[in-house]
């Protein structure tokens, strides 16, 4: 079902202006994630957009599936640990842990937050609050770490 409930209506007006509202310097698509998120691998001021969050954090996954795939093709037989990863995985998780840390750091600031509280990951429960934040949208004006805008742009 669509928009007001009848199949084939579209969205009443007011619905679609709320799903654009964001300005345009705002929204990143699925292919501009991962360069915005290794261009500012090392930027923890500023704004971080929710879709460039969440589009950053399903690139990361994404490879991270792919490399567990070439591990496993490459390093069959290579005895690892439970949950830990292969040679590949080890050093692109090196590769992105700076990345990931920014990235948290600007989608928090998105959302008013300082970007200290990241540092509740480290107590395991802390995540869901973390993933809380995340999930809400920006403030759409200026705010204590900056203009409406992503980072990098």
């Amino acid at each position: 079902m669509l928009g007001n409930g009848r199949r084939g209506a579209p969205a009443p007006p007011e619905r679609e202006k709320a799903m654009t509202d964001a300005p345009t310097d705002r929204i990143v698509e699925f292919k501009d994630a991962l360069k915005l998120g290794f261009t500012n691998y090392a930027q923890f001021h500023g704004r971080s957009s929710r879709g460039a969050f969440w589009w950053w954090m399903l690139w990361i996954i994404l490879i991270s599936i792919g490399i567990g795939v070439v591990e496993s093709i490459l390093f069959g037989g290579f005895v690892r640990k439970p949950g830990m990863g292969g040679p590949i995985e080890t050093l692109f998780r090196l590769a992105v842990f700076l990345p990931n840390v920014s990235m948290s750091v600007r989608r928090l600031h998105d959302v008013g937050r300082s970007g200290w509280w990241s540092l509740l990951a480290l107590t395991g429960i802390g995540v869901l609050l973390l993933i809380f934040w995340w999930v809400q949208p920006g403030q759409r004006q200026e705010n204590v770490f900056g203009p409406d805008k992503e980072a990098g742009r």
